[in-house]
């Protein structure tokens, strides 16, 4: 029942910092599976996508205000993805995957986007973990190979000296902690999305892979904040 007070809230026009203090609150009750049962409805996730800004309009990303707003609703679909097979199954219906590719563009060249960036490939990487047919779609119908090299590609703030040769830069300084763990959602995607890439068929798929290769080396020549995220990174 609270958490259904809660989405019929969120559901209507409140203030921002209603709306984040709601989503805080459904953050941490959505641990719970047994909480997320009778609430996990196709209802209920179009509402939290609208918040989290999942859909299919192009425009840019403008109202900074409604930053903390995107980053809970991604957190509250990041845990009732992961401990709802329900929600997984309306991910597929609700075409999730396609809607958080298009929020990461919109994320493009914006900034004050790393924490949207981050959960958005989070949950891409929970998606394409816990439905097939999602890490399917992503491959084959949304060009995820391409729309997650090119998000690896801007938190490592790559620079190209050739077309498939990075510049190496000795004495640049590491990566900040938000850059770390967008490179490393980015990177968990991309494992899930190419797991069953053994053949590589058209012109456009060899430099798709020689393009990510090219990055992944660039990524292990790459540190982090601290030791620990250096080694996680890699």
């Amino acid at each position: 029942k609270l958490c259904e007070g809660i989405l019929n809230i969120l559901e209507k026009d409140t203030k921002t910092s209603c709306q984040v203090a709601c989503l805080e609150a459904l953050r941490i009750l959505s641990r719970d599976k047994k909480v997320l049962v009778p609430v996990t409805t196709k209802r209920n996730m179009q509402i939290l996508m609208r918040l989290a800004k999942l859909d299919n309009v192009e425009d840019p990303l403008e109202r900074v205000s409604e930053f903390p707003v995107i980053v809970e609703a991604l957190k509250c679909l990041c845990n009732i993805i992961f401990n709802s097979s329900v929600a997984q199954k309306l991910s597929l219906e609700l075409n999730l995957a396609a809607m958080l590719c298009n929020l990461l563009q919109k994320c493009k060249d914006q900034q004050c986007v790393d924490d949207i960036k981050c959960f958005d490939l989070r949950l891409l990487f929970l998606l394409s973990l816990l439905h097939t047919d999602i890490r399917s779609q992503l491959r084959q119908e949304l060009q995820g190979v391409q729309v997650l090299t090119q998000a690896l590609e801007s938190s490592l703030s790559v620079r190209w000296t050739e077309e498939y040769k990075a510049a190496e830069d000795r004495d640049r300084p590491p990566l900040s902690l938000q850059e770390t763990d967008c490179a490393i959602e980015a990177l968990k995607a991309l494992f899930n999305v190419t797991l069953d890439s053994w053949n590589v068929h058209s012109k456009n798929e060899s430099h798709q892979f020689r393009y990510m290769a090219a990055i992944l080396r660039h990524c292990l020549l790459t540190t982090g904040p601290t030791e620990d995220k250096t080694e996680e990174l890699h």
